[in-house]
C-alpha cells in the first residue's frame, strides 16, 4: 500500500464554492521510502470564491496563479506522476488509473478536509475516484500518542495544529506562510515519529 502524503490549499474553506488553487505531495512505497515530490499551482475555475482571508495564508494572488494550469488538467497529471514514481508498468492506454491506485493511501494533517476538496474537483470534472478510500489522518493519530505519552507524564503539546505538532518533534516551517509541498514534507516528517511512538510502546500484562 503506496501512501502519499497531500496538502492543499484552497480559495476558502467550502468544498462546494471554493477551490484548490495549490497542490502539494510527498510520495512513499509501503515502507515509507520517499518515491518523490510534487507541486503545482492550480487556476480556480470559480474566481468569485476566490477570498482575501485565505490569500493571507497562502500568499497566492489571482495574478500568481495567471498561467497555471487547470484542476482538469492537474488531477490526470498527478495519476500519472504517481504511476510513474511507484514503476507501475500499465497495461492498457486508459483514463482510467483505479486499476493502478486502488491501493494508494492518501495522508495528511485533518487530511478529511482535503480530500473532501479533492473528491469534489473529481465529481466536478466528472472523472472517477482512482484512490483508496481509507485514509491515515496526522491529527488523529497525534491524538491518541500524545494521550498516552500525557497519562505517563511526558510533555505534550498544547494544540494539535501542524506547526504545534511539528514543533513538539523538533521540526517547524520555514515561514508562517502556507506552502502545500513545504506542509506535505512536514507532515510526513511527524508521520513518521508518531510510527516511531508506537514501536516503543509496550503494554502491561
Amino acid at each position: 500500500m503506496p501512501f502519499l502524503v497531500l496538502d492543499l490549499e484552497m480559495t476558502g474553506p467550502e468544498p462546494d464554492w471554493n477551490e484548490i488553487i495549490q497542490v502539494g505531495a510527498v510520495l512513499f512505497d509501503d515502507n515509507w521510502v520517499e518515491k518523490g515530490q510534487y507541486l503545482t499551482n492550480v487556476y480556480p475555475e470559480n474566481e468569485d470564491a476566490f477570498s482575501s482571508s485565505s490569500e493571507k495564508i497562502h500568499n497566492l494572488s489571482l495574478a500568481d496563479l495567471e498561467d497555471a494550469p487547470m484542476i482538469y488538467d492537474v488531477l490526470p497529471e498527478l495519476e500519472e506522476w504517481i504511476i510513474k514514481q511507484l514503476g507501475i508498468q500499465k497495461t492498457q492506454k486508459t483514463t482510467d488509473n483505479n486499476p493502478y491506485l486502488r491501493e494508494v493511501i492518501i495522508c495528511g494533517q485533518s487530511v478529511i478536509n482535503d480530500i473532501n476538496f479533492l473528491k469534489e474537483a473529481y465529481r466536478l470534472e466528472k472523472l472517477k475516484w482512482p484512490y483508496s478510500r481509507t485514509l491515515v489522518d496526522l491529527h488523529t493519530l497525534s491524538y491518541f500518542a500524545f494521550r498516552i505519552l500525557k497519562k505517563n507524564k511526558k510533555p505534550v503539546p498544547q494544540r494539535l495544529s501542524l506547526k504545534e505538532i511539528a514543533g513538539h518533534f523538533g521540526f517547524e516551517r520555514e515561514s508562517d506562510i502556507h506552502n502545500a509541498l513545504e506542509d506535505a514534507v512536514l507532515t510526513a516528517k511527524c508521520l513518521k515519529e508518531v510510527f516511531k511512538l508506537a514501536d516503543h510502546l509496550k503494554l502491561g500484562e
